[in-house]
């Protein structure tokens, strides 16, 4: 377990669940629009181009509906451009998985051995998060490290 800081978010979100493949074709979108739109140039006051998607404002747990949002961490959030959204989180204490290969396979089996171990991990559901930085863009040898909350 780590602490991890807060930080401030500026991008795009959508609200999904994890029901018959939903968020796959949710979440696949939001990747689309975010990419067609260039939006890793059009964020102000980023503070690095790692692309971070946090899932929050859950529902209930990991079955239910929750929003996630696909952006970069900002210094300020006095300028949201239209059609944005822009969000601060609180640190806390977060549980490390690293998901590796071919993305988004990777992510997706990861994800589903958290889910298998939900009881055991003790989760806040305040937030979780995916950090996208220069190991993500390595094909098959990609890493991506997911954070998520605990209590």
């Amino acid at each position: 377990m780590s602490q991890q800081k807060g930080f401030k978010i500026i991008g795009i979100s959508t609200e999904t669940s994890n029901k018959d493949g939903e968020a796959s074709t949710a979440i696949g979108a939001l990747w689309g629009q975010f990419i067609s739109e260039n939006l890793l140039e059009k964020i102000p006051n980023r503070l690095d181009s790692d692309i971070v998607c946090i899932y929050t404002d859950y529902e209930s747990n990991y079955t239910g509906k929750y929003t996630c949002i696909l952006g970069l961490k900002v210094s300020s959030l006095d300028h949201i451009p239209s059609g944005l959204v822009g969000r601060e989180f609180d640190g806390g204490n977060f549980q490390t998985f690293l998901a590796k290969g071919d993305l988004p396979q990777a992510i997706i089996d990861a994800w589903h051995t958290i889910w298998s171990q939900d009881d055991k991990l003790n989760r806040s559901y305040t937030y979780d998060y995916e950090v996208y930085d220069h190991r993500s863009r390595l094909g098959e040898e990609s890493e991506v490290e997911i954070y998520i909350s605990k209590k």
